[in-house]
């Protein structure tokens, strides 16, 4: 797969994650009820504890750092070959995007007990993201 297939991918699953967090968040500040599939853990987490940070809803956080990612392919995109900075860059921030909702995925496993399919699918999301960004990052080694 060529770099800037790779970017592309990135990008798509940026639009897919901003798309599931943009969601979130209006549910979050609306106080709507989330449509959960396959159970009613969504709701749960809405409502737990864990689901804001200092105010912020923790969809919004996702949404901010998809929005990141999204504009960083976009730069990344733009010339002939990836800047290095872009590529490192996606990959820090698909790192930290990951550990984090590794974190959010042992809260609702271990402390919330109830699951979220959204959260769900935007750990998939980041799963593929980073693991997107680590082939670009050494397909971009490669290259230089």
């Amino acid at each position: 797969m060529s770099l800037r297939r790779l970017l592309q991918g990135i990008g798509v699953l940026a639009v897919a994650g901003l798309a599931i967090s943009t969601y979130l968040t209006y549910v979050y500040t609306t106080d709507s009820v989330a449509i959960c599939f396959g159970g009613g853990g969504c709701d749960t987490v809405q409502h737990s504890p864990y689901a804001w940070i200092m105010g912020i809803p923790i969809p919004t956080l996702g949404a901010a750092a998809y929005l990141l990612v999204l504009g960083l392919a976009a730069v990344a995109l733009r010339g002939r070959e990836p800047a290095e900075w872009t590529v490192l860059a996606l990959f820090g921030t698909s790192l930290v995007g990951l550990l984090f909702s590794a974190y959010l995925t042992y809260l609702e496993l271990f402390v919330i007990h109830a699951i979220c399919t959204w959260c769900v699918v935007s750990a998939v999301i980041q799963v593929l993201l980073f693991g997107m960004a680590v082939v670009l990052w050494r397909r971009h080694q490669q290259s230089v």
